[in-house]
C-alpha cells in the first residue's frame, strides 16, 4: 500500500505543481505541498528499505498471485497455514531480509552519493550517468530478492490460500 502511495504521489507531482501555478499561491524559497509530499514519501522510503523491506517493488508479483512472506504471515489466521507452512513461509521471509538489508543499505548509499553530487555542485553528465547506473543497479539487486521471495512463497501455498490472499490484499483486482 505505500509503495501505491508513492507511485500515486510521484505521478501527481507533475499535476500538483501546474495546479500550484494556476493561481494558489507560493511563498518563493519555500517547498511546494507537492514537493513536501515527495520527500514524505522518499523519507519513507528510505526507512523501509533500510528495514530490509520492498516497498512495493514487488507490486508485480503480489498484484498477480505471488505472495510475499511477511504479508502471508500477517495473513496466517485468514489463510489458515498450517505450522509446517508457517515455519517455511517465516523462514523464507528471514532469508529474505538477511539478503535484503545488506544491498538495500547499497541502494540508499548510492541514492545518497547521487544527491550529493547535486547538494555539492559537482554534478556533470558523466557523474549523473555514473551514479544513476550505481543507484539502478543496487535497485535491481533489491528487488530481485523480493520478487524470488514471492515466487518461493507461492509454492508454498495452496490454490485456495492464494485466492483467500488475493482477495484479502487486493479486493476487486482480479
Amino acid at each position: 500500500m505505500r509503495a501505491h502511495l508513492l507511485a500515486v504521489s510521484l505521478a501527481m507531482l507533475p499535476l500538483t505543481a501546474d495546479a500550484q501555478h494556476a493561481g494558489h499561491q507560493h511563498t518563493p524559497g519555500a517547498p511546494s505541498e507537492g514537493h513536501q509530499k515527495a520527500q514524505a514519501c522518499l523519507d519513507e522510503f528510505d526507512a523501509v528499505v533500510r528495514e530490509g523491506r520492498g516497498f512495493g517493488m514487488a507490486f508485480a508479483a503480489d498484484q498477480h498471485g505471488y505472495p510475499g512472506p511477511m504479508h502471508v504471515l500477517e495473513l496466517k489466521e485468514h489463510l489458515a497455514l498450517t505450522p509446517e507452512q508457517e515455519a517455511r513461509v517465516r523462514a523464507l521471509m528471514h532469508a529474505m531480509f538477511a539478503e535484503s538489508r545488506p544491498k538495500s543499505a547499497r541502494l540508499l548509499d548510492a541514492e545518497a552519493r547521487l544527491r550529493a553530487l547535486f547538494a555539492g555542485g559537482t554534478a556533470d553528465e558523466t557523474a549523473v550517468r555514473a551514479a544513476t547506473a550505481e543507484v539502478e543497479r543496487a535497485r535491481t539487486e533489491v528487488r530481485v530478492v523480493h520478487l524470488l521471495a514471492h515466487l518461493k512463497t507461492r509454492d508454498l501455498l495452496t490454490d485456495a490460500q492464494r485466492r483467500a490472499y488475493h482477495d484479502a490484499r487486493w479486493p476487486g483486482l482480479r
